[in-house]
């Protein structure tokens, strides 16, 4: 073309001669709305949700520095940032095509693959070919795994080394998570089994329960925990405004928890399930918290505030495995029970003398095994003998792992402070800052 046709004039001709060619030529080559749509919708469902999972690490970070002592607070933030930090870095590394490697044997798949994004600019005909960005189910899945390895720095605060407790990380969200979670949603022998965890009753919650579990075991209980006669001695957490505000920041961070896992916003059913899983969601916490109410009220002559608070979150754990099929009673007897069970199972741990801070077996260990049962009743797909495979083979692999894991710990390089130090409080003793300084150790 002569170059002479572009001065201001020419342009605007030729570019009135050009785009209704142009725009047919894109017409005939860009596929439609309807189908790339469904890519756009859950791409940004997986990206929303993401971003309220990832909250939860805020509420995790609060509800356990209000649960702990003043003396012990920075350790546990410390704790919080570096765990998320690790998981983001062992997913990429490995966890994520660990967990959903394709074509597999069913019980694991290849080690040391890092994940590899969409590349830039891909073009809506290559989007059309998969349900949605690589980047977008990655971080999604990706703050589930952090969130598994938070339950594990509650049960364990105040007397754990901060190094000994990050190894264990980098072994939970690179390796073991995991492998047990590619048994289920990865499409392994779990998922082929016909075993129902729409998200993570046990995948994720009962998963760090047991790990939680088996720390605790091999760290011991806290200087003070338990007189030489058996009794319980209470040790009360220092801001509990500050684990309430935690405990509502899990509960908002929940919905995109339950809410993401549809796995897809494509189609008006799709946007409308999701609308169902968050109500439903919202109404097992609130039933959980009003039980726990309750029933601390009946038991101790005076309400719980921590009870109530966990009451909230084990609902939300007992509505996790299925959210999608209750109806709104249905969730709130579930929620109910799970407040139920916390109420009750931590002065059990306590009469076993297993040693947790902020409540977390009761609530993610406990509670997601109820959860995993109770989807019998409103999935007619799933049955109760599958479901109880599914609870001890998650079971058996993680507490047997993580009792290795801590044990080895535990004889190379130790993972409980010294005496003095525990008294102290860690966050002189291992991290030489204070959370509060002006104000005195308690």
């Amino acid at each position: 073309m002569d170059m002479k046709i572009f001065t201001k004039r020419g342009l605007v001709a030729a570019a009135m001669i050009a785009l209704p060619s142009l725009a047919m030529a894109q017409d005939a080559a860009a596929p439609g709305f309807d189908e790339i749509g469904p890519y756009i919708m859950t791409t940004l469902l997986f990206c929303m949700a993401g971003f309220l999972v990832f909250f939860m690490a805020c509420g995790f970070a609060m509800l356990e520095g209000g649960l702990v002592r003043s003396k012990n607070v920075t350790m546990q933030m410390t704790k919080n940032i570096a765990l998320y930090s690790i998981a983001a870095i062992m997913y990429w590394f490995m966890g994520f095509n660990l967990m959903y490697p394709g074509d597999f044997n069913g019980y694991v798949g290849s080690f040391f693959v890092p994940t590899v994004l969409d590349p830039v600019g891909i073009a809506a005909a290559d989007a059309a070919l998969d349900y949605a960005s690589i980047g977008s189910d990655f971080f999604f899945q990706l703050v589930f795994v952090a969130a598994t390895a938070s339950i594990v720095s509650g049960a364990l605060a105040e007397r754990i080394k901060l190094w000994p407790f990050l190894a264990f990380v980098v072994l939970l969200t690179g390796v073991m998570y995991p492998i047990s979670g590619s048994w289920q949603w990865g499409g392994g022998w779990l998922s082929e089994a016909g075993f129902s965890d729409f998200a993570g009753s046990t995948v994720v919650h009962s998963v760090g329960g047991w790990a939680a579990l088996a720390g605790a075991i091999v760290l011991g209980p806290r200087i003070g925990k338990y007189s030489k006669d058996g009794k319980v001695i209470p040790i009360p957490g220092s801001n509990l405004a500050l684990a309430t505000l935690g405990t509502f920041i899990l509960w908002l961070g929940w919905f995109g928890f339950n809410g993401g896992s549809q796995l897809a916003m494509g189609t008006v059913g799709d946007v409308s399930d999701v609308s169902r899983i968050f109500a439903n969601t919202n109404m097992a916490a609130a039933a959980g918290a009003v039980t726990a109410l309750i029933l601390t009220q009946v038991m101790y002559k005076k309400p719980d505030l921590t009870m109530v608070l966990n009451g909230a979150l084990a609902g939300l754990v007992s509505i996790t495995a299925e959210p999608l099929a209750p109806t709104l009673f249905g969730a709130l007897w579930i929620g109910a029970v799970g407040g139920v069970i916390v109420v009750l199972a931590v002065p059990m741990l306590d009469k076993l003398k297993i040693d947790d801070v902020v409540g977390a077996i009761p609530v993610h260990l406990f509670a997601g095994i109820w959860g995993t049962i109770a989807v019998i009743f409103y999935n007619g797909d799933a049955s109760l003998g599958t479901q109880l495979v599914g609870i001890a083979a998650y079971g058996v692999f993680t507490f047997v792992a993580s009792l290795v894991v801590w044990s080895i710990l535990k004889a190379v390089i130790g993972i409980r402070v010294g005496e003095e130090e525990e008294i102290n409080g860690l966050d002189m003793s291992e991290m030489g800052m204070e959370a509060y300084p002006e104000f005195s150790k308690s």
